[in-house]
């Protein structure tokens, strides 16, 4: 498990914020996220409260510490590393349940202040940037929110593309779903979304395009349903161009490997974040992925 019981002294009697601010130097905003999220105990293994008064000399704090499962970072450089993260892996642990998420690796290999500075999908595949301290990570994580980069992506899709596309079309979140699910829709809704398509390679036999893709904005989904919604489905997606009770059973937790299968056409999602150029401290990076799951696939 990433997650682990330490024990810390403190001061009896201060309200627990305050002993974490004064007693182990933690800073205020990580304090009331790790109280938020119910991570720090006392003996009894009672989370506790805000505000709540410490009535012993100790607290206990579940700590995450990263191990590894063979991912190495695909380069490393002084202030971060670049990770090549495969398919259906989690960034982040979303409980303490999580056995296993890229922060494992990040943190196995490049220490307990490394975080990434972007996220994709846990079906995703490709390229991760990493800070490996939290101002690194912060002032690339600022980059990319300045959409200071520049980003690409491979895809294998539904159907013959024989031209170059740009998809203009606004995005927003459809229905009350459990997860999240994206819909097109008018300029006067939603939020701008544009999508650039490039077709490489077309496979005659499973009438599939190998694509490349560069989204100019950065929304949730937004590769996925805009390629969708010219009547071009990734291949494997378990949500966009699928019956909706598959969909919700996806959402749910509920779909198995082998009826994601039959209505997908795949046990992942054939999206591959395969380029990212970056510039950090006046010099100029270009990482391409190392992943050569999506060719042959498409080559099947």
């Amino acid at each position: 498990m990433p997650f682990i019981l330490k024990k810390f002294s403190v001061a009896k009697g201060k309200k627990i914020q305050i002993a974490l601010i004064q007693d182990l130097t933690l800073n205020p905003k990580i304090s009331n996220r790790m109280l938020s999220r119910g991570r720090i105990f006392n003996s009894n293994k009672v989370a506790y409260k805000m505000s709540q008064i410490i009535e012993e000399d100790f607290i206990y704090i579940a700590v995450f510490e990263g191990h590894t499962r063979g991912l190495k970072p695909l380069v490393t450089f002084e202030d971060f590393a670049i990770f090549d993260k495969p398919s259906n892996l989690m960034i982040h642990p979303i409980s303490k349940k999580t056995e296993y998420s890229l922060l494992d690796e990040i943190r196995f290999h490049l220490g307990e202040k490394a975080n990434q500075a972007h996220r994709i999908d846990a079906e995703t595949s490709g390229l991760v940037l990493v800070g490996k301290n939290e101002k690194v990570t912060n002032s690339l994580a600022i980059m990319f929110e300045k959409k200071e980069y520049k980003k690409s992506y491979l895809a294998i899709v539904r159907g013959k593309i024989e031209d170059e596309i740009t998809i203009d079309k606004n995005l927003k979140k459809e229905g009350k779903a459990i997860g999240v699910k994206m819909a097109t829709c008018s300029k006067e809704e939603g939020k701008e979304s544009i999508t650039m398509l490039k077709p490489l390679k077309y496979n005659e036999k499973r009438d599939l395009s190998l694509v490349e893709v560069t989204p100019i904005t950065g929304r949730q989904h937004q590769i996925r349903i805009h390629l969708h919604s010219i009547g071009h489905t990734i291949l494997g997606d378990p949500i966009y161009g699928i019956d909706d009770e598959i969909a919700e059973a996806y959402l749910n937790k509920t779909l198995s490997e082998e009826k994601r299968f039959e209505k997908s056409g795949s046990f992942r999602l054939w999206l591959q974040a395969n380029y990212l150029e970056f510039s950090y401290k006046g010099i100029i990076y270009k990482i391409y992925s190392k992943n050569k799951e999506i060719y042959k696939e498409f080559d099947n």
